[in-house]
């Protein structure tokens, strides 16, 4: 099953990708500054020209190490929410794929987790695998980082990735960057770690740099059939987004309280039909695994308060998603260091 677009939009118009680097500052020194970087950095040749007549259809890849603002850019690119978002990092576990279909062209997006590097447990090794299948047969990589920012978690996506695939270094977070003028000289210290096709410093939360950045993807892009229909969001079933909906209010609603390797099962997923006027239902039924008594206390809350939340919050979404109602319970069980444990790491569902 799919998921489809709850409202109808005209396709916005193909953007020309005819200046990569944004203008990010008053000053024409700094900006003939980025333009000479972009003349000088390596690029992979990218498909026939946007303009042409017929299909396009390609594999995006957008990686990163934790919490750079990956699965915020995923729903951005979608333009509905597909991949959940939270503060806490490594919150993204599976390979998400987001479709967004605009003028002759499909974007099939793939957010994967973050890599990890800190602990070498089961379920971080199944996430680790997850990001390395998710990068080897695409056509065209986002390397996701922080503007202005490059670390040892960063560098060591950046081995992953291969040379013969055209990356995009994605400077993510411009609206935090205090003094812009320093963008550039990082992204001279850039060029010199990886032959980017492109250099893209942005804003997910800017709706002019996501068009931007859809235009340029586009170039990339082979020309071939469609591989769904256009109104399709995701080929994640709507069982797989419910469990992920319920992680995402988990997260948000313990903060750092709650260690990351918790996580949800759905143990019954049923749809009801809707009669005349009425929306179908869907019944669902919960559990959320932590790996200690207190982490369960921690999730309940004081006389089921933070519970009920999760749950009243999950169904809010999921109603206004999947354009139905909703009836969820949830339950909490212990599974002590399931975790490090790969047999039940696959039976929760990651690969």
């Amino acid at each position: 099953m799919t998921t489809k677009k709850t409202t109808s939009k005209t396709p916005a118009t193909p953007v020309a990708a005819t200046s990569v680097v944004p203008r990010i500052d008053d000053g024409a020194d700094l900006e003939s500054m980025l333009e000479g970087l972009l003349k000088t950095t390596p690029r992979a040749a990218p498909g026939a020209a946007a303009a042409q007549e017929g299909e396009r259809c390609g594999l995006v890849a957008i990686v990163g190490k934790p919490n750079v603002g990956k699965s915020t850019l995923m729903n951005a690119l979608v333009g509905q929410k597909i991949s959940i978002t939270s503060r806490k990092a490594q919150t993204t576990r599976h390979r998400i794929t987001g479709i967004h279909t605009r003028g002759a062209t499909q974007f099939v997006f793939v957010d994967t987790p973050g890599f990890q590097t800190r602990h070498n447990n089961a379920l971080n090794r199944s996430l680790n695998k997850t990001v390395l299948g998710a990068v080897g047969d695409v056509d065209l990589i986002l390397f996701v980082v922080e503007a202005g920012m490059f670390n040892q978690a960063d560098a060591k996506v950046l081995a992953l990735l291969s040379k013969n695939v055209p990356t995009l270094l994605v400077a993510n977070k411009l609206d935090q960057v205090n003094r812009r003028a320093d963008i550039a000289p990082w992204l001279q210290d850039m060029q010199l770690r990886h032959a980017f096709a492109e250099f893209v410093p942005m804003s997910a939360k800017n709706a002019k740099d996501i068009e931007r950045m859809l235009g340029i993807c586009e170039k990339y892009l082979p020309e071939q059939a469609w591989w769904y229909a256009a109104d399709e969001l995701t080929d994640r079933s709507e069982k797989f987004l419910a469990s992920e909906t319920v992680r995402e209010k988990l997260f948000r609603l313990t903060g750092d309280e709650l260690p990351y390797t918790s996580t949800v099962v759905i143990d019954k997923f049923e749809e009801e039909p809707g009669r005349g006027k009425q929306k179908r239902l869907l019944r669902i039924a919960a559990t959320i695994v932590v790996e200690r008594d207190g982490h369960k206390a921690m999730v309940i809350g004081d006389k089921g308060e933070r519970i009920k939340r999760i749950g009243m919050e999950t169904r809010v979404e999921l109603e206004q998603l999947l354009d139905c109602k909703v009836f969820i319970e949830m339950w909490v069980k212990v599974r002590s260091g399931w975790a490090d444990d790969e047999a039940r790491v696959r039976s929760f569902g990651y690969e």
